[in-house]
């Protein structure tokens, strides 16, 4: 199955920390927070992952090259301007032929369980579904 990992943000909000490095790859307990991302989905049966990328792209690509040291297959979409969250996912989707896909945010640490929330989502016949986590005060998560 494919991901589809947004990792073009400009990490505006967290500056000065993001000016010479993108976001994903903020190092949090010992490597990059795309890198725990990709692990997870490596773990739970993800083997083809597209990036979407935007802002220093090349500094991601350089890191993650094709996945094979994490055992999957990555590749990049780069738009030639910045098309926003929902216009990314719409370009990318255009050219990948698998119908169902699962989209995770490139800065986000968590440990949820890819394989139930799938399998929740084929036992349903949704057409999307979305996986939350109840926070006291969501305005702090942009």
């Amino acid at each position: 199955m494919r991901a589809l990992v947004l990792a073009g943000g400009f990490g505006t909000r967290i500056r000065p920390l993001t000016v010479n490095i993108p976001k994903p790859l903020l190092p949090l307990v010992n490597r990059p927070i795309l890198e725990h991302i990709v692990r997870l989905l490596a773990r739970h049966g993800f083997s083809e992952i597209t990036m979407l990328l935007y802002y220093q792209p090349d500094v991601i690509k350089n890191f993650f090259g094709d996945g094979t040291e994490w055992g999957v297959k990555i590749d990049y979409f780069i738009p030639t301007r910045d098309l926003g969250t929902a216009g990314a996912v719409k370009a990318v989707h255009k050219l990948i032929s698998e119908e169902k896909f699962l989209i995770i945010s490139g800065d986000l640490l968590t440990d949820f369980d890819l394989e139930d929330m799938v399998k929740y989502h084929k036992k349903k016949g949704s057409f999307v579904t979305i996986g939350l986590t109840r926070v006291d005060n969501p305005l702090q998560f942009g």
